[in-house]
């Protein structure tokens, strides 16, 4: 053990020793705050991606966050509803689907409101997202969110359901025309 902390204490009075070529550090030289700066989180393409998905995107209001959130949750819940849900091999399976997904949804947009209700604390600022949306910081922005994503989610279940149960007729459409 001693030996350990000997080579530490070497390597640290040493600055060109490749050891002490750190890439994790802690942000903005504060080591308390307990967001590191790494090679993930702080690279371009980390940031641009994360910037630009709908919960950090500026511009965009409350409820058209809420919109896109929703309509990609509605539109990939309803896969795992309709592949395992107990009347899956039925002739409603799919519409039993859609109508747990639905109620998915608005379980979950009771569960944001509830959030917006209690007094939410402002988003915090990190390496990744250096501007939270200033809308979110109280109940009212958080309202909003949740009645686009409530639209949102049935949208895009509706749009899902509206898919699968057309393949049929997409396939004898294209048989159609191919033949």
């Amino acid at each position: 053990m001693t030996n350990v902390v000997e080579r530490i204490d070497r390597s640290a009075d040493n600055p060109k020793d490749p050891r002490n070529r750190e890439v994790v550090y802690p942000a903005w030289n504060d080591p308390q705050l307990g967001n590191l700066a790494t090679p993930i989180n702080s690279s371009g393409l980390t940031k641009t991606l994360i910037n630009n998905l709908p919960a950090y995107r500026r511009g965009l209001s409350p409820f058209r966050r809420g919109l896109e959130v929703g309509l990609a949750h509605g539109y990939w819940l309803l896969g795992p509803f309709v592949t395992f849900n107990p009347l899956r091999l039925t002739v409603v399976g799919n519409l039993v689907g859609l109508l747990a997904t639905i109620s998915t949804i608005i379980i979950s947009t009771l569960a944001i409101s509830l959030y917006a209700a209690s007094d939410p604390p402002a988003p915090v600022a990190t390496i990744t997202t250096p501007n939270p949306p200033r809308e979110l910081r109280e109940g009212e922005g958080w309202n909003e969110y949740a009645g686009g994503f409530l639209i949102g989610g049935v949208g895009g279940a509706a749009f899902a359901y509206f898919i699968l149960t057309s393949i049929d007729l997409i396939k004898g459409f294209s048989e159609f025309l191919g033949s």
